[in-house]
Order: C-alpha cells, then structure tokens, then sequence
C-alpha cells in the first residue's frame, strides 16, 4: 500500500543521533545553531539524551514516533483517508503544543496517529470531526515558541489503542520498551523507509 509523504523531504536529509550528547555549537550536527541541519528525521525506538524538561522526569527517555524536521511553516500532509478524533494543545514545556490526532484503517484494523509540535493555525485547519484524504494538509509545523520548545518538526505516532485524547507518551522509560513497542508501533509502517 502507497502512502503520502507527511512532510515533503528533500534529497540529503539528515538523520539524527540523539543517544548522545550534541557536539560543541559549531559543529552540532543536531543541536540549536547555524549548523544545524534543516531537513531532518529523528528515530523510532531511540534513547535520547536530550529529554531534561520535568515532563520527562522518570527516565523517559525512548522515543516512540518518528520526528519529521524542516522549515517553519511546512506543510504536514495526512498519510492516507481518515478523520481527526481529536485537536488540542499540550502547554507544558518540551510537549508537543498544538497537536492533532487522527483515525485511519490499516490492513483491515484501526489505526490512530499522532501528530504533534504543529502551528497554532493547524488545529484550525483540522478540527475535530474533519475527514480528509491522502495528501491533504493537515497542518503546518510550528515555530519553537508554539511547538514546545523545539526546533521545527512534526512528531509523528502510530498507536493500535484509541486515544482518550489530544495526547500520547511520545517518550517511555527503557523498561517499558516491550509494551510501548507493541502499542505504538514504527511509524516507517506509513512513512516509508527513511532511514
């Protein structure tokens, strides 16, 4: 099955390492800066050191989507038909801010996505209840002050369970790996093979 693109990549993107620390400014090839790369894909099932905000107190330290990074402002497509179940804003520093979350069938079952760190304008664009296509925009990614803190990118994940809402643990401790793996599954399922 063929899936849309949820963010346009250009040839030569990076893939990121974030399991270490970030070099020095100058050559960051991660970290804030003017050498940081723009276009990025940041893995699945990866143990981050980056997660220092009390929202990942705890050790949650694994990331369990798939981050999609490019310019402010870049369009977020919906990766097949489906319809938003829920739109909102997770506040708390380092959260994903505006986000969305869709309802898709996969191979004959119910499939959810996440989609957080979007532009304020995205939850407008998709409320709740809109249906959408393949292709379709479902939002923009945001800047650093709306997306929690972070450079530009959309973080996108799959998850087998119906949310409750606008929300999903986008990190989980390294203990919890098995179980998380299972309900949140790779996203390169929709996405492609990126890396």
């Amino acid at each position: 099955m063929a899936f849309h693109p949820v963010v346009v990549l250009p040839p030569g993107y990076t893939v990121l390492d974030l399991s270490r620390p970030w070099p020095g400014p100058s050559d960051a090839p991660a970290g804030p800066g003017p050498d940081a790369p723009v276009w990025t894909v940041g893995r699945y099932d990866e143990d981050r050191v980056i997660y220092t905000q009390p929202l990942f107190e705890g050790g949650r330290t694994l990331h369990v989507g798939i981050d999609l990074g490019g310019p402010e402002g870049t369009a977020v497509h919906a990766f097949g038909e489906g319809e938003v179940i829920h739109a909102g804003v997770n506040p708390a520093a380092g959260d994903y801010g505006p986000t969305l979350v869709t309802a898709h069938v996969f191979e004959g079952r119910p499939l959810y996505a996440l989609f957080g760190h979007l532009a304020a304008a995205s939850l407008a664009r998709s409320p709740v209840r809109r249906r959408f296509r393949a292709g379709d925009v479902l939002g923009w990614l945001g800047a650093e002050h709306e997306n929690g803190g972070w450079p530009p990118h959309v973080h996108v994940q799959l998850a087998w369970e119906r949310p409750v809402t606008h929300d999903l643990p986008g990190a989980v401790r390294p203990a919890d790996r098995a179980d998380a793996l299972r309900r949140y599954p790779d996203p390169r399922r929709v996405l492609g093979p990126l890396y």
